[in-house]
């Protein structure tokens, strides 16, 4: 059964497989650690499929700045409940490096994290398969955000309007 996941704000079977999921299937769009880009960064190159790489929290954005190009998804691990730096993470990739691909939060991600995690960029989220419908309403839970942010990872009716854009009703 494939691994369901939030993704830009619908509840869909995830089509990426993580390297150890994807032994024998040289198509599968595939997501790699950092430390599996960094070691074998050649062979990955020379093969015709998406790619996508998990940043642990330690990890600095710039340490795939050369690469961001390739990479169709870049992830964000989060280790627990006080950690935040994939957040800090995200706002970097989105408002710095322009990244505009898939931004994944994994690890530790719950429904109380949604909001804040995509008013931050990242839209997508893996979650316990057992939270996800419940979590799946997290991202509508408030209706307006007043806080400047980057909202790309929200639907669009909840993004933050800008200044000189017109309200809607």
């Amino acid at each position: 059964m494939p691994r369901r996941l939030l993704r830009d704000g619908l509840i869909v079977d995830d089509d990426w497989s993580y390297l150890a999921e994807a032994e024998g299937d040289e198509a599968a769009p595939l997501i790699l650690t950092v430390a599996e880009w960094q070691n074998d960064r050649d062979r990955w190159l020379a093969q015709n499929r998406r790619l996508g790489v998990v940043l642990s929290p330690a990890h600095k954005v710039e340490l795939l700045a050369p690469d961001f190009a390739r990479f169709a998804l870049i992830g964000a691990s989060f280790a627990g409940p006080s950690e935040g730096r994939g957040y800090s993470q995200a706002r970097i990739l989105r408002e710095q490096w322009k990244f505009e691909g898939e931004l994944r939060a994994t690890g530790y991600v719950r429904r109380d994290q949604l909001f804040f995690m995509a008013r931050c960029g990242f839209n997508s989220f893996e979650l316990p398969d057992a939270d996800i419908a419940a979590a799946h309403s997290a991202l509508s839970t408030f209706s307006w955000a007043y806080q400047p942010s980057n909202d790309l990872g929200l639907p669009v009716t909840l993004r933050r309007r800008r200044p000189g854009t017109a309200a809607t009703a």
